[in-house]
């Protein structure tokens, strides 16, 4: 592991903010787009660029394995979440607003498929390609007995906050809530015990931002309490958090201008 500076050497950096170390990630995760714990290492997917794999890597960089799934399908996944029985694999990427077949893979702790759920947007009525679009999805995060995605909006910037079963189903999306993240995001992560939400994302110019919703289940949908710090990193491109504790997070960084794909650990200054 070594220490991630902006512009300048040195022993480390610290904002007033955050501090960060990094670690590189093998080029096989250069589209790492989802991040969970697998016992005492880290797994994470590639998006749409990869076929239908999870990997398994340590906290200091090493890949452990892969794995390979023949009867899944990768159209564009684009976040991991978990619970104590099953991993959920949010196949939600929708970049023009064109598919039909959003769907979250459920998979058993030892990594066997168990089912799926499939989503749709109410409010969406046509599926022609439009860049500018309020239809897509890349964060997904496990509260309770819910799953819950929040959007990445193109015409808004805002985020809308989608709640539905973490079992099998067709289920018709409708927000519960719009944040104003002023942000796309790309990845979220709940932690029971902080009852606290976190997501990543970033802007049209490329500043990479990172939001805590602290008292998610307590405060309700009705009063989000939402922060949003900016990390210092250029290029990159965050698509992938997940919380160690209230203070300490796992971060991931997609491979950039032919650079190596990241893990960065991320420490709020509090």
């Amino acid at each position: 592991m070594r220490y991630f500076f902006l512009g300048f050497l040195a022993p480390y950096f610290c904002l007033a903010q955050l501090t960060l170390t990094t670690v590189k990630l093998p080029s096989e995760l250069e589209e790492t787009s989802g991040l969970e714990y697998l016992g005492e290492h880290l797994i994470t997917n590639n998006d749409s660029g990869d076929k239908p794999r999870l990997y398994v890597f340590t906290p200091q960089g090493e890949l452990i394995k892969s794995i390979r799934f023949y009867n899944l399908k990768n159209r564009d996944w684009e976040d991991l979440a978990a619970d104590e029985d099953h991993f959920y694999i949010a196949d939600t990427g929708n970049n023009y607003a064109t598919r039909e077949n959003l769907r979250i893979y459920i998979l058993g702790k030892d990594l066997i498929p168990q089912g799926t759920i499939k989503i749709h947007y109410e409010a969406q009525k046509t599926f022609s390609k439009e860049s500018r679009n309020e239809y897509d999805a890349e964060a997904l995060a496990v509260v309770g007995e819910d799953l819950v995605l929040f959007s990445k909006n193109r015409k808004t910037l805002q985020s809308q906050i989608y709640v539905f079963p973490k079992n099998e189903g067709n289920y018709s999306l409708i927000p519960e809530q719009t944040i104003d993240t002023k942000a796309l995001i790309t990845a979220a992560d709940y932690n029971e015990k902080e009852d606290l939400v976190v997501l990543t994302g970033y802007d049209f110019e490329g500043k990479q931002y990172f939001f805590t919703l602290k008292h998610f289940k307590k405060n309700g949908m009705k009063n989000i309490d939402l922060t949003r710090y900016t990390i210092p990193l250029n290029p990159a491109q965050i698509e992938a958090v997940k919380i160690i504790n209230k203070e300490e997070f796992w971060i991931t960084s997609e491979s950039e201008s032919k650079g190596k794909p990241r893990l960065f650990h991320l420490k709020l200054n509090l």
